[in-house]
């Protein structure tokens, strides 16, 4: 029970104070302070064999050795790396198949949504929290690259969402599983009435807390004064205890970071016998108390009719990710490291082993007798090498006895390889899920069958981290209702406009992840988003353009909003048997252009021929004049004239005839028009017709 000389009343304005530690006396302070320490020692001490097996599954993943005396000084010590394999493997299909690109989060719109406004304000919220995930907070994306690579080898990670006022933004870290102090056999996180939180705070961050009200100024207290205390590893004091060794005091300096506890607890600080949820940050050497601030809001608080508190709502700031629920009911996950850590260490002990053996059977030695006249001292031979002793053949064989060794057993090799084989399975790490060919004559079907049976592991871990990824978005969610301006945001390089209104208006729940649990493989991913635009192109009811823009973020296509704006700028695409018949259409006008094109060069080349019978006839009847003369003449010079009127009336008909079908196609190709529509007055509409040229040819001759 803490007892406390002052109590505090709260109040609203007590809630929204940055530091409530100059409330207290510098006694009640320190009995806070005593208070957090104690709390997280107890946690500390639940877990102490998690610690202990965490510590050893990280050093199986980093294959750590350490040097080895048996069965001889710096014997064979590989390390082989199961574990490693096995958390690369879970990385390289979680990554992808969790965080897929800029379109991170989504709002689900449930029930009617007839003027559509759901629907826009889903999609604005969609658009606003993936650009804060992807751009605002730019450590997001490599915090949880870091997280799933970890999550496979410990079994639990945790994130830490706040907002942080100097960057107007929210902010998601990683808190590794052993900087966050839980009670071992704690239900939850959100259930934990206390959680410890180990941060490093370097001098100068510290004295930035303090100078801007953070902190609790501190500087001029001696351990502010002094370098920062290096605290020891309690594993490493057990196994150092166990061994005899006296490891050296680690010596610090001023770049040295202190280590502080925020400790997430229940402190009843009004006296009224219910503990109120606050955050309260002590540093670790001395458990001088920092900093302590409410962690809930006035609107979290619900009274009774006599003012009385009757419940309090506490600000969840972590999320905790699972890989594998414990079976003993702890708080903390399993991962790959305590479940292949037995047979990671097996099979290291085989392949040393076999290594060793190998070793033993290459450079054993042997006896010699005391009747071998050779130097004493050790030989060794290079190769090539040959020794000259002072003795006889056969008596050295005699006073030669090797070492008997055997040969590598058959039997390690064979129980080396029953060991990665079942490893293999418990990590899902066999050929087919490695990229490895399962055999040529391996029907692409029952290739793709065993890959998804394969999958079906990792589809329950899948579902855990999308159900953290949901609970971490929802928080975020929270924030954005809290802390957005309420006029319009600008985001996103398209002008994209957001409010606090469009997230008081929706609740947190339907916020979610953008991925599907259920798909693990981009080739899924990618069947599913085919088979939903063949049925969309079939059958009535889709919506084609939103079919379309899933499809296309599949293949991961860059902006998709430019490349595809929709069919309402576009318009729709023509139907194909209309296609068929404009084209049928257009080749039928193209024929009839050619063919008048073809009549308008007959008719040039009859007025050609019409001029040069003019010039024929004129020569002719020149000629007669200076010939003929009376009577004769005159009618001869009459024939010629009445011929070269008609050859020229024949001339101009042509003229004009070719004039107006060369205004019709001009007309017909400014304003689209169908040459074959009609035809042009005056003109055959077929070049087999009788022409003007065939009717007046006759007169001519």
């Amino acid at each position: 029970m803490l007892n406390l000389s002052k109590r505090v009343r709260i109040t609203k304005e007590f809630t929204q104070k940055p530091n409530l530690t100059h409330l207290f006396e510098s006694g009640d302070l320190a009995s806070i302070g005593e208070h957090i320490w104690e709390g997280y020692v107890r946690d500390k001490q639940s877990r102490r064999n998690w610690e202990i097996r965490t510590d050893a599954a990280m050093n199986l993943a980093l294959q750590v050795t350490k040097a080895k005396s048996f069965p001889w000084p710096n014997a064979s010590n590989i390390a082989f790396p199961l574990v490693t394999i096995a958390a690369l493997q879970f990385h390289s299909q979680a990554y992808p198949a969790l965080l897929q690109g800029p379109d991170l989060v989504k709002y689900r719109v449930s029930g009617q949504d007839v003027s559509m406004e759901a629907r826009d304000r889903g999609e604005r919220i969609s658009a606003h929290m993936s650009y804060q995930v992807s751009y605002q907070d730019r450590a997001w994306d490599e915090q949880h690259d870091r997280l799933l690579i970890s999550l496979p080898i410990v079994g639990s990670a945790f994130v830490k969402t706040f907002h942080k006022p100097s960057e107007y933004t929210n902010k998601s870290e990683l808190v590794l599983a052993h900087d966050l102090v839980l009670d071992y056999y704690a239900k939850s996180v959100e259930t934990a009435s206390r959680k410890t939180h180990v941060i490093p705070v370097y001098r100068n961050d510290m004295y930035e807390n303090c100078m801007s009200d953070v902190f609790r100024n501190v500087l001029e207290e001696p351990w502010y004064q002094q370098n920062a205390v290096i605290q020891p590893s309690q594993h490493q004091a057990q196994e150092d205890a166990r061994t005899g060794k006296v490891a050296p005091v680690p010596q610090s300096d001023e770049d040295t970071p202190f280590r502080t506890l925020e400790q997430h607890c229940l402190l009843d600080l009004d006296g009224d016998g219910y503990r109120e949820p606050y955050i309260v940050t002590i540093e670790e050497s001395s458990h001088t108390v920092l900093r302590i601030v409410a962690r809930f809001e006035w609107h979290d608080v619900d009274r009774l009719s006599d003012g009385r508190i009757l419940k309090i709502r506490a600000t969840e700031y972590f999320t905790g990710y699972i890989f594998i629920p414990s079976p003993d009911g702890s708080v903390y996950g399993l991962g790959f490291g305590v479940l292949l850590g037995p047979l990671n260490e097996s099979t290291n002990t085989i392949i040393n082993q076999l290594v060793d053996a190998g070793t033993m059977s290459n450079c054993a030695g042997g006896f010699l007798t005391r009747g071998a006249k050779m130097r004493g001292g050790q030989y060794t031979f290079a190769p090539l090498e040959w020794k000259v002793v002072d003795v006889a053949g056969d008596d050295l064989k005699k006073s030669v006895f090797p070492l008997p060794v055997r040969e590598p057993s058959t039997i390690l090799l064979q129980l080396l390889q029953l060991l990665i084989g079942y490893t293999g399975r418990v990590a899902g790490t066999t050929e087919t899920q490695v990229g490895e060919n399962p055999g040529q004559n391996t029907p692409a079907q029952t290739t793709q069958t065993m890959v998804d049976q394969g999958m079906k592991v990792y589809k329950a871990i899948y579902k855990r981290v999308w159900g953290a990824l949901q609970e971490e978005f929802s928080k975020l969610y929270i924030l954005n209702a809290i802390n957005l301006p309420m006029e319009a945001t600008v985001f996103g390089d398209v002008g994209m406009k957001v409010q606090r209104k469009d997230y008081l208006e929706a609740p947190p729940c339907n916020i979610m992840p953008a991925s599907d649990p259920n798909v693990v493989s981009e080739m899924m991913r990618h069947q599913i988003a085919t088979m939903v635009k063949q049925a969309a192109m079939q059958t009535p009811g889709y919506d084609i353009e939103q079919v379309e823009r899933q499809w296309l973020k599949t293949l991961h296509v860059d902006g998709v909003n430019i490349i595809y704006p929709g069919p309402q700028k576009t318009g729709p695409l023509p139907n194909v048997k209309v296609q068929i018949e404009q084209m049928k259409v257009q080749l039928a006008t193209e024929k009839m252009k050619f063919e008048q094109m073809k009549f308008v060069v007959s008719l040039k080349e009859q007025r050609q021929l019409n001029q040069a019978k003019i010039v024929d006839l004129m020569a002719k009847a020149t000629l007669e004049i200076e010939q003929a003369g009376g009577v004769r003449a005159g009618h001869q010079i009459a024939a010629f004239e009445a011929a070269i009127g008609a050859l020229k009336t024949h001339n101009d008909i042509l003229t004009q005839q070719a004039e107006t079908l060369l205004k019709g196609m001009e007309h017909d190709a400014v304003h689209g028009q169908d040459a074959g529509g009609g035809g042009v007055q005056g003109v055959a509409g077929n070049a087999g017709n009788p022409s003007a040229a065939q009717t007046i040819a006759p007169a001519v001759g």
